[in-house]
């Protein structure tokens, strides 16, 4: 490691005799009415054989940065679907130049006239990020926004505890379209598998933010962006998926489809857009388990076999105005809803082996459970945007309300055997769930330049949350329902986060440099009414970032990050109730759970378009999963606690090959070590660690006729998290085909997921007096099938993406 970090400061001192007299370009293309223009293609043309220098695409505000150009005589060319190419007079180049707004004219001709070649890769590393094209991709066709996730590089999802890794690390601050969903643990899986992947545009992934973001997320972000119609007048896309799993041993009932709409209309100082889908799903599970109990000489073998069919049917509805009201001020309102109601039917068969003084006595539990879980999330937006001139100095403004609610009712028949089948007793229970979340926050962030190369960024935040969780467990007794009042709990978590940022930027000819400090102000109180139980906490924490970029030749990039973030619990996991899971399992909440805090450090190598990264990362206080077992009563009970020290040591390797004109390859490697640490866990000390390797790879092919085939590969070798181990190697390929039709405005395409059923989970759980070994399937094999027609100008501009005020909160409302 010492030599590495040595051979890369040697490289980046080295680059700076290497540096020459070279300059950049920066400009604004705008269309006939002075509006951005959004995506154009610049390219810098030397003069006078117009030879192809560079070229850029313009960004969301029409403008673009042309950097390292030698002094010169050019010319620019800009060009875009929609517009008339235009060229610019020739000029000199002696220093750096900040060209006039460029003037292009839209096309009065129909958009099939016009032929697109190029198309970008499902996967694209960039400097801060690395980008998922899901809108490009086959094999994401007919998927969920979960299954699209798990075939991203450096991305796990645990499907025991429902956590979403990234880089080997939990803690995953989830957004959509800049703002988090109001959800966690297992609902937020549950809403991105109601998510059909024809719904998203790209998904970023964010491993070290900057100061102007949240500080939730120890791992990073995952920012899902879904589709948004690109130009003026009426537009949209339609679109239809359906998909069939095939899986041995499990209910034919496994297909599912959905219906999306995406809608934008925009004319004079109006634009409005809106979204709309339907899905059904539905998904089988199985979990085969086996444990051991002692107790005063009662040795008891226990394995338990749970199969689960999850069915339902989701609405997701988005509708959102951006007034121009002039040419530097914005202002916008969105409002989005959607709703999962879901039914869960559950049959669990536990057979238990007890074994005294050499003698056997068997006996069983057989249950069945019925679940249903109504879901709904509503969230209203306000936002201001004031530009106060063309150099970049703006003010943001965004007010927030969002609002959980979360009806669940379960109810659970056990009949208890003995070795003879017979029946010697049977319990009934039902739980019912009543869940209401309020969320109130502001935010404001002003972009202050102060000259070409220099900017500072600072922001305000505030955000206020109200949790209500009425829980009422009941057992049928003497022939009524009667409260199990040892179960039952009303739970009140209140919680006040304010925040401050700044970020200063610096530019030079090949270097870049970013540092910025984040302080948040928490003040939370968690109140288990029916417990008589108060936690109440007060503190600041702070959160330094810093970011250096060195850019050593035009094709030799070094950059060095680091950043401070925190995890704080999310509200069902402060909330002290005991949930049933079956009559020797439960799951029980903490409300003494302390926030998690984290240090990233990463490098990241470039060379062209392949990279060679190395991170590490020091987590203090990790929430983590703990089992604790009762030998006497055989009752597991599923908890979660703190874990002093978890240490994440990690490389990787991107490297992109164009084999043929027809073949481009993606192929993305990395090796993880793992290091848990406590000095007192469950009565005794503990450390654990292990490496892990993560592999991608993606095969597509452009062919004749207009179509296109994908094929990919991803693995992830046996790992460590906390006391759990995964065992078992789990990998998956997946393929798909497309063709285009109506010059590419009508796409048809088949896929199916894990070919060869190889996507499973198995694991083991050693440690004080558990000792148990978890099998996990579930519908990884699927078929799908997708229709999707565009109208209009699909080409042109985008209406406005933005953050709100309630990114860093949403995500801890929900649990499992």
């Amino acid at each position: 490691m010492k030599k590495l970090l040595m051979l890369l400061t040697c490289l980046m001192v080295c680059g700076v005799s290497f540096a020459q007299n070279i300059y950049k370009i920066t400009g604004k293309i705008v269309d006939e009415k002075a509006v951005p223009v959004p995506f154009a293609i610049v390219r810098v043309l030397n003069f006078p054989d117009t030879s192809l220098v560079k070229s850029v695409s313009s960004n969301q505000d029409g403008l673009y940065e042309i950097n390292q150009l030698k002094s010169g005589s050019y010319l620019l060319s800009v060009s875009v679907v929609g517009y008339k190419a235009k060229k610019t007079e020739r000029f000199s180049l002696n220093a750096d130049l900040k060209m006039s707004d460029i003037n292009i004219e839209s096309l009065t001709k129909q958009l099939k006239e016009v032929s697109i070649s190029g198309k970008k890769p499902f996967i694209e590393h960039q400097i801060d990020k690395t980008v998922l094209n899901v809108e490009n991709s086959i094999t994401a066709t007919g998927g969920t926004a979960l299954e699209v996730l798990e075939k991203a590089p450096g991305v796990q999802i645990d499907r025991q505890s429902d956590q979403i890794k990234l880089n080997n690390k939990s803690g995953v601050l989830v957004m959509i379209d800049g703002k988090t969903n109001f959800l966690s643990g297992a609902d937020v899986t549950a809403l991105l598998s109601n998510m059909s992947a024809e719904q998203i545009s790209t998904i970023e992934l964010i491993t070290n933010p900057s100061s102007k973001y949240d500080a939730a997320g120890n791992a990073g972000i995952i920012n899902i962006k879904l589709k948004r119609n690109k130009a003026y007048g009426t537009n949209g896309t339609v679109s239809f998926n359906g998909g069939q799993g095939i899986m041995p041993n499990s209910p034919t009932d496994l297909y599912r489809g959905g219906i999306n709409l995406n809608l934008n209309h925009r004319e004079g100082k109006w634009n409005i857009f809106g979204n709309g889908a339907v899905a059904r799903k539905s998904n089988f599970n199985n979990t085969y388990l086996n444990r051991t109990t002692l107790s005063n000489g009662l040795a008891s073998y226990l394995t338990q076999n749970f199969n689960r069919q999850n069915k339902g049917v989701g609405f997701q509805g988005k509708l959102g105005a951006d007034y121009y009201a002039s040419e530097k001020t914005v202002f916008g309102v969105m409002l989005d809803a959607n709703t999962i109601k879901t039914k869960l039917t559950n049959f669990s068969n536990t057979n238990i082996s007890a074994v005294q003084n050499g003698a056997t006595n068997l006996s069983s539990i057989l249950q069945d459970a019925l679940s249903t879980s109504p879901i709904g999330n509503l969230t209203a937006n306000f936002n201001i945007k004031h530009d106060f001139d063309k150099n970049g100095k703006s003010l943001t403004f965004d007010v927030d309300y969002s609002g959980f609610s979360n009806e669940k009712q379960e109810n659970f028949l056990a009949n208890y055997l003995n070795a003879s089948g017979d029946a010697t007793n049977q319990t009934s229970l039902r739980n019912t769930t009543d869940a209401k979340i309020n969320v109130y926050a502001a935010k404001t962030d002003l972009t202050l330049p102060l000259s070409k190369t220099m900017k500072i960024e600072t922001g305000l935040k505030s955000s206020y949350v109200v949790t209500n969780n009425d829980f009422l467990s009941e057992q049928f007794l003497s022939g009524i329902w009667q409260n199990d009042f040892g179960k039952s709990n009303y739970f009140v978590y209140k919680e006040n986060i304010n925040a401050a940022y700044a970020n200063f930027s610096k530019e030079w000819k090949v270097w870049q440099v970013q540092v910025g400090l984040r302080a948040e102000h928490t003040h939370s109180n968690g109140n288990s009414v029916t417990d008589n139980k108060e936690v109440d906490r007060n503190y600041l924490s702070l959160f330094p970032t810093a970011f250096l970029s060195h850019k050593i030749t035009e094709n030799h990039n070094i950059r060095y990050s680091y950043s401070r973030r925190v995890d704080r619990p999310n509200y069902q996991q402060l909330n002290p109730f005991v949930f049933y899971m079956d009559p020797l399992a439960v799951d029980q909440g903490n409300p003494y759970l302390k926030p998690q805090f984290t240090d990233n450090f990463e490098i990241n190598y470039s060379y062209k378009q392949a990279s060679l990264s190395l991170g590490y990362s020091d987590t203090r206080d990790m929430i983590t999963q703990i089992s604790q077992q009762n030998d006497a009563t055989r009752v597991i009970s599923v908890i979660r606690q703190n874990l002093g020290r978890f240490q994440n040591f990690s490389a990787g390797i991107y490297v992109p090959i164009k084999i043929a004109k027809w073949w481009n390859l993606q192929n993305n490697a990395s090796i993880y070590y793992s290091k848990f640490e406590d000095g007192n866990l469950e009565g005794a000390a503990y450390s654990a660690g292990k490496a892990a390797v993560n592999l991608y790879s993606s095969s597509s092919f452009t062919l004749p006729q207009n179509f296109s085939v994908e094929i990919n590969f991803w693995l992830n070798t046996p790992r460590v998290s906390g006391v759990e181990r995964t065992t078992v190697t789990q990998y998956a390929i997946n393929a798909g085909i497309q063709k285009s039709m109506l010059n590419k405005q009508l796409k048809l395409r088949l896929n199916m997921d894990d070919i060869f059923l190889t996507n499973y989970w198995a694991g083991s759980l050693i440690y004080q007096n558990v000792n148990m070994n978890v099998t996990n399937r579930y519908t990884s094999r699927r078929a799908n099938f997708n229709i999707s027609y565009s109208f209009g100008n699909q080409n042109v501009k985008s209406a406005r993406s933005r953050n709100t005020a309630t990114d860093d909160i949403k995500n801890r409302a929900g649990g499992s």
